[in-house]
């Protein structure tokens, strides 16, 4: 999982909980909160104990859910840590029996702000995310094609989490529809333009955007007219839904003479902007 290098500590009551920014919210180490909760001499323990006693439950989303960051440890090295943003800590938190719970539930809140309002009311997430794009420099036409993606790929996700798939398989499903649509996996097409950590999308044209969009878009409209379940046959419709797309990619191509996959990406057109 990628995250920010920097680990932060948040304190509650002297207790130092470590933190860190991840998919642009605040992640927490899980046993940190653990051992402020329970005060157990085994943290670890306990936690892994809850963790069977979560999925014994059905609770198979805050697995999903969890994921492990590198943070800094006691003795100075970064180690991987399981994590947790607020929304799953709230879960975990919940199913600890300890007195601390509802102030730290409070305290949480507090740190994890923004987070906590967007929950509430996802149109502040848009919001933000627009003045974000707004600020780099993006014009508004693209940031309109960028939300707009990014809510088909919600309502693509959503079908696939409602139909039986993980979130493993999510990133199988978008390897298959990258692959037709652009002859080229999401990894391949990251190193085609020269980005490392990178959100590939962010630093997509307007066309890539459009095809991005045509592939997710198409592959909800086949996943839901044929009522399909599973792995294997929702593959099926991400390669159906990824060609979809491929073959308009193509025949542009053919009409144009220019390919549709660029090697340009934001962060060479801003320094470009900026040498000017």
């Amino acid at each position: 999982m990628e995250g920010t290098k920097e680990t932060k500590i948040a304190i509650f009551k002297g207790k130092k909980v470590r933190k860190k920014i991840h998919k642009g919210e605040w992640w927490f180490s899980i046993i940190d909160i653990v051992t402020i909760l329970t005060e157990s001499k085994r943290p670890r323990k306990y936690w892994s104990d809850l963790k069977k006693k979560l999925l014994e439950e059905g609770f198979d989303e805050v697995s999903d859910k969890i994921g492990q960051l590198k943070m800094q440890a006691p003795d100075g090295k970064m180690r991987e840590t399981d994590s947790a943003n607020t929304e799953t800590m709230f879960r975990i938190i919940q199913s600890i029996p300890s007195p601390k719970a509802q102030p730290f539930k409070l305290w949480l809140a507090r740190v994890g702000y923004e987070r906590i309002q967007e929950i509430e009311d996802p149109e502040l997430a848009t919001k933000r995310t627009r003045a974000l794009y707004k600020a780099k420099g993006y014009p508004d036409d693209w940031i309109e094609k960028r939300m707009r993606g990014i809510a088909i790929r919600e309502e693509l996700t959503d079908e696939w989490k409602n139909r039986g798939a993980v979130n493993r398989d999510y990133a199988i499903f978008t390897n298959e529809i990258s692959k037709v649509t652009f002859g080229m996996t999401p990894k391949q097409y990251k190193k085609y333009k020269s980005l490392k950590r990178e959100n590939l999308r962010d630093h997509m044209t307007d066309l890539e955007l459009i095809f991005s969009m045509l592939g997710e878009r198409s592959t909800t409209e086949i996943t839901r007219s044929r009522d399909s379940r599973g792995f294997w046959e929702l593959r099926k419709d991400a390669i159906e839904g990824g060609n979809i797309a491929g073959s308009a990619r193509k025949h542009l191509e053919e009409k144009t003479g220019r390919r549709v996959a660029s090697k340009q990406n934001y962060l060479q057109e801003s320094e470009q902007k900026r040498l000017k």
